[in-house]
């Protein structure tokens, strides 16, 4: 399998970058089956990328039919030490308008049922999770959207709803009591298991409204937010090919040894067949 230290997770718009040279389909096959889709494999700026549709292309898939584990999995396959991800969320904050981006460093899980972890059949393991996004990757994140011009607050609490309908005004008002930020349907389950595939893992949440709390909601036309998500790829094109672009060196932040202290199940118990489906994640601390 290929090497590519570099994945991205969002909209299939993000594979019409003109930037992606080289590009060409790979599947890839997973013990927790297939992922969302072919991943797309090129170069931009002058850099190996492997980029995944979350919901397949032509958005397919609703966030609870995503596989998630399919997904970090077959990054994980592929070499990748570093995802950027990015999807479309709804604010709760006044100053946090349409078309701004927040970089999340928290989540508040209100989903139910999702598998969120590798482990399990035999194994046990507990990661650290007190601080769900990589502190190295969201700096360079933040950086390249400032030279990009593009309105972006570092730090804050994603809310990962259930859905695949939205909040309903009760809902929407009682996050924003609990002093959460903004409000999406995914990232949360990205951001565990890449932890666990030992991945740094940051998200671009990109705001086309307002939720439904806000008194002006009525009067947001869907053209409206379909042209704020037009706007918001773009800018978040804008930002992972100036984050790409500065990129460079080996990690030096903990998240490729967040497995270290976490394996609790004594390893002459593990199950041969669990052994092996883990391997590209556990393998290092077995041999």
């Amino acid at each position: 399998m290929e090497q590519i230290k570099i994945g991205i997770i969002g909209g299939s718009g993000l594979y019409e970058m003109a930037e992606l040279t080289d590009r060409r389909e790979v599947t890839v096959e997973t013990p927790f089956g297939p992922p969302s889709d072919s991943l797309i494999v090129g170069k931009l700026a002058a850099k190996d990328v492997a980029f995944l549709a979350r919901h397949g292309r032509g958005h397919r898939l609703l966030p609870s039919e995503i596989n998630f584990r399919a997904n970090i999995y077959a990054m994980k396959l592929l070499g990748v030490e570093r995802i950027l991800s990015c999807s479309a969320v709804g604010s709760l904050r006044e100053d946090l308008a349409p078309l701004d981006v927040l970089l999340p460093d928290q989540f508040l899980d209100r989903t139910r049922g999702r598998i969120s972890t590798f482990f399990g059949n035999g194994i046990a393991a507990h990661v650290a999770f007190a601080d769900p996004i990589c502190p190295d990757l969201i700096e360079q994140v933040h950086r390249a959207a400032g030279k990009g011009g593009i309105h972006t607050v570092k730090g804050g609490t994603y809310v990962c709803m259930e859905g695949p309908a939205f909040s309903t005004k009760a809902e929407s008002r009682l996050y924003r009591t609990w002093g959460m930020d903004v409000i999406g349907m995914t990232n949360l389950q990205e951001a565990k298991l890449a932890r666990e595939a030992e991945i740094c893992y940051v998200t671009l949440a990109l705001v086309t409204d307002y939720d439904c709390w806000h008194e002006s909601h009525d009067s947001v036309s869907v053209d409206m937010i379909v042209a704020n998500l037009r706007q918001n790829s773009r800018n978040a094109q804008t930002i992972m090919l100036q984050t790409i672009r500065d990129m460079s060196g080996e990690r030096r932040c903990g998240c490729g040894e967040a497995l270290r202290n976490a394996l609790i199940t004594d390893r002459s118990l593990i199950p041969a067949a669990t052994r092996k489906k883990l391997e590209c994640i556990i393998g290092k601390y077995l041999s």
